[in-house]
């Protein structure tokens, strides 16, 4: 594994330069369908990725769900049917006037957080949190800072680590 991070301070930001082999490889996007413009970006700039790194169409599935808060039933559904190596989870919450933000934000994470670990298997969280539609659009410019790009590198990470932890 060759992972090229120029800049430490950057953190996951930085870009990497992964030594992938995607042969024998399947990927699960799971993809909110609120906020379906942002959700798409993230999903392109996701696919991107993936491509880059040698995965093929056949390779990955992509499952939508209404909205943040059904990401994790449907990311178990992918963990348990082990015909996956790792699950990109893609959603955005944007802060109302209500509470509703806070309860969906923090079961999604909880859920996704929960499958990952109870399934052993890397699970890329790429839901957004942000305070307005703005910034929303922000992180998910298909030409910027796409943040289904960024957690599609993770993922690949992830799934390059674990079998060296586990040697």
């Amino acid at each position: 594994m060759n992972i090229n991070n120029n800049d430490p301070q950057k953190g996951i930001d930085a870009k990497f330069n992964l030594d992938f082999d995607a042969s024998n490889k399947k990927i699960a996007i799971v993809a909110s369908r609120f906020n379906a413009e942002i959700i798409n970006n993230m999903l392109e700039g996701s696919k991107e990725v993936l491509s880059e790194n040698g995965f093929s169409e056949n390779q990955i599935d992509i499952f939508r769900v209404p909205g943040a808060f059904e990401l994790p039933l449907a990311v178990k559904n992918c963990a348990k049917s082990k015909k996956y190596d790792g699950i990109i989870a893609l959603g955005c919450v944007i802060r109302g006037d209500t509470d509703h933000y806070v309860y969906v934000c923090g079961e999604c994470t909880r859920g996704l957080m929960k499958v990952m670990l109870k399934e052993n298997i890397p699970v890329s969280l790429g839901v957004l949190t942000t305070n307005n539609i703005e910034q929303a659009m922000q992180r998910a410019d298909i030409n910027r800072e796409n943040k289904g790009a960024e957690v599609t590198y993770a993922l690949l990470e992830m799934i390059n680590l674990i079998p060296n932890i586990l040697k």
